[in-house]
């Protein structure tokens, strides 16, 4: 690298490096989704295609990642461009895809947070949904998008934006590594304690026949595969930024497989994790209510909102359950919100040249007065909807999908697979390139869908004018603004960038 460039930031260990990527891919999704579409999937018969998943898209598509951010040592942006200058639009759009995810992770960290000291009163009472939607959100009978703040919600919300931004300004080891290591052994602690209890619940054997029994005529419909590769490429947070800009702060003799393989079982070994905790708990609240796992069974906000309020109304030290249940969800997602961030402020930094601090504001408080007026009203949970259907269909699966494709027709795989394999423990071969190649494909299949599903009917029964604004709008928004910033000055290496010269 040139003596011009800035020293860049890097992760005191591996151990630093570790605990902030399983924090990163260790998050929502793992607890409130994965439960449920392993159950809806076959169950036990879906761990097949999942373990598939993992092994052919996931670690591949984290080390493709990693290679890419330690060889270039940039954001996205910067890293892309360094592959060659046609790519940099890319690296913008997995940045417009990170602020998207952003603005609206930090309401659902702010619910999660009320809802943690909610667990010691039983706020909710004995209708958690009417409290959600009614109490809570303040819900508008119309689907529109106004100005009628929610004290419950903006409260939290800016609590939440404070406490991140602080974690942010203390720069990448003191701040992103030293919050992660604390956060990530502390959610496994509380996670395991909620499982503990979540077992000892009349029924949980209930729950974990429903989750585990296995239904092997579902590995005979392909929407399965496709849900199992979805699961992956969505927990990883692979693909859209993140796993760039952490590994451009590897020191420069790092073990990426090593470590990727490390980092990608222990997310998998979460989920399952989170699965028997979660069905142990539905098994409880079916035998209650006498109903099947079945009628009980959900996903999302539906199960962490309004399920599992309604398990700790019934269920022995229901508190106690609540605490660790929306504790770990706070935990989860903070790790999570932190390795987003990191991607946009990274990229303000080699973009604009400006220190930690003052780039982590230039972020944040935008970011944040964005966020508070979007998701801070009577409207926005269909706000939210909208937009995390959209910027995972389009800002991830797209954008993955075609910077993928974009390496393949390059011909810049074998260089990035020599990088790889120059420095870890466990080599590549040529299987790699195959497995890259069929996520290519997998990507291009679950795109179709979705667009295909969207253009068909109005997502969950939206307006046109409100899906045209916060789905089709902010989507065609984003892609525009990713080849606009691709051309504005700053952030050019001042001699060309030689990656081999830069990892003697």
């Amino acid at each position: 690298m040139s003596d011009n460039t800035p020293q860049r930031a890097t992760f005191a260990s591996r151990r630093s490096f570790m605990f902030a990527a399983i924090g990163s891919a260790v998050g929502l999704g793992n607890i409130w989704r994965f439960p449920y579409i392993a159950y809806d999937n076959g169950g036990g018969a879906f761990m097949i295609p999942y373990l598939v998943a993992l092994l052919t898209a996931g670690l591949p598509l984290l080390f493709l990642d990693y290679a890419i951010g330690h060889r270039y040592r940039g954001s996205p942006p910067m890293a892309f461009r360094r592959i060659s200058k046609k790519f940099e639009p890319f690296g913008w759009w997995n940045v417009m895809a990170n602020v998207v995810i952003c603005l609206y992770y930090a309401v659902i960290l702010g619910w999660a947070a009320s809802y943690t000291f909610y667990s010691f009163t039983g706020a909710w009472g004995a209708d958690p949904k009417t409290f959600f939607f009614g109490d809570y959100l303040h819900m508008a009978d119309q689907v529109h998008w106004g100005f009628d703040f929610v004290g419950k919600i903006v409260g939290p919300l800016i609590g939440v934006w404070l406490f991140t931004l602080i974690i942010m300004a203390l720069g990448v080891e003191k701040g992103v590594a030293r919050s992660s290591s604390f956060f990530m052994p502390l959610l496994v602690i509380m996670f395991v304690l909620l499982v503990g209890i979540s077992l000892t619940l009349p029924g949980a054997a209930k729950g974990l026949d429903a989750l585990f029994t296995p239904n092997w005529d579902k590995l005979k419909e392909p929407g399965v595969w496709i849900a199992a590769y979805g699961q992956i490429f969505f927990s990883l947070s692979i693909c859209f930024g993140i796993m760039v800009t952490y590994s451009s702060y590897l020191k420069k003799k790092s073990d990426l497989t090593g470590t990727g393989m490390v980092v990608g079982f222990a997310n998998s070994s979460f989920e399952v994790l989170a699965g028997i905790g979660v069905f142990a708990a539905l098994g409880f609240m079916a035998a209650a209510s006498g109903k099947e796992v079945a009628d009980v069974a959900g996903s999302g906000i539906g199960l962490a909102f309004i399920a599992f309020p309604t398990i700790i109304n019934q269920a022995p030290m229901g508190a106690l359950i609540g605490v660790l249940f929306f504790g770990s969800l706070v935990f989860a997602g903070l790790t999570s919100m932190i390795s987003i961030l990191e991607v946009i402020i990274a990229t303000v930094q080699d973009k604009f040249k400006l220190g930690r601090v003052s780039a982590t504001f230039a972020v944040g408080v935008p970011m944040a007065v964005i966020s508070t007026v979007l998701f801070g009203t009577t409207t926005g949970l269909p706000v939210l909807d909208v937009m995390d259907k959209f910027v995972n269909t389009y800002g991830i699966v797209a954008g993955g999908m075609l910077y993928i494709a974009a390496l393949i027709l390059t011909k810049r795989l074998p260089m990035l697979h020599e990088h790889i394999n120059s420095i870890s423990s466990f080599k590549l071969g040529k299987i790699w390139y195959a497995c890259v190649g069929l996520t290519t494909l997998v990507l291009a299949y679950m795109l179709y869908q979705d667009t295909a599903g969207l253009l068909e009917k109005n997502y969950e029964g939206y307006p046109d004018s409100f899906l045209h604004i916060f789905g089709w709008g902010l989507t065609i928004t984003c892609i525009i603004l990713s080849f606009v910033l691709s051309f504005l000055p700053g952030g050019k290496d001042k001699e060309p960038f030689d990656a081999d010269k830069e990892h003697e």
